[in-house]
């Protein structure tokens, strides 16, 4: 007799361990909701400052120094004498640098002239002759501005605007 009424009590249970279910569940799917949301949140802010780190520094305006008049030098060839004149001018991103190179324009036209007058009319009458004349060129204006003071590295490039041979 006292098994019948202990056999009774778990049979009230059924809508109780429905509703456990229930909950749990919502729980379960409220954990897993928040921890995608974390996940996917966490990793696009680690992306923006990785980004944000490999991003290039923004350049400043290129400066222009254009060296006037132009370079007019003569030179032999084959007994001949030719003439070269070469407009030039040099770009850099720094005004201290455009200073300098407004400040010591007779130094740098000396050398670039004796370079300039260097030169052979076979050497510059090809694509590449130019091209190496226009790096030495660079070179020679990098190499006044890094010994007057100032940074060579500045001086990020030269440009002849007009190249004449006769």
């Amino acid at each position: 007799m006292s098994d019948a009424p202990a056999a009774e009590a778990p049979a009230a249970a059924p809508g109780k361990s429905k509703m456990l279910v229930i909950v749990l569940c919502s729980i379960l799917a409220a954990g897993a909701a928040g921890g995608g949301v974390y996940f996917m949140t966490a990793k696009k802010g680690g992306e923006e400052q990785a980004a944000a780190e490999t991003a290039p520094a923004v350049k400043t305006p290129a400066i222009y120094s254009k060296f006037d008049p132009p370079f007019v030098v003569n030179f032999q060839n084959k007994g001949m004498t030719r003439f070269l004149q070469v407009s030039i001018e040099v770009m850099t991103r720094d005004p201290a640098t455009a200073e300098l190179l407004k400040e010591h324009d007779p130094k740098l036209r000396n050398d670039l002239l004796m370079l300039l007058g260097g030169q052979t009319f076979e050497t510059l009458s090809s694509r590449e002759g130019k091209e190496q004349l226009r790096t030495q060129s660079l070179k020679a204006v990098a190499d006044v501005i890094a010994a007057e003071g100032g940074k060579a590295e500045n001086v990020e490039q030269l440009y002849f605007t007009s190249f004449v041979m006769q």
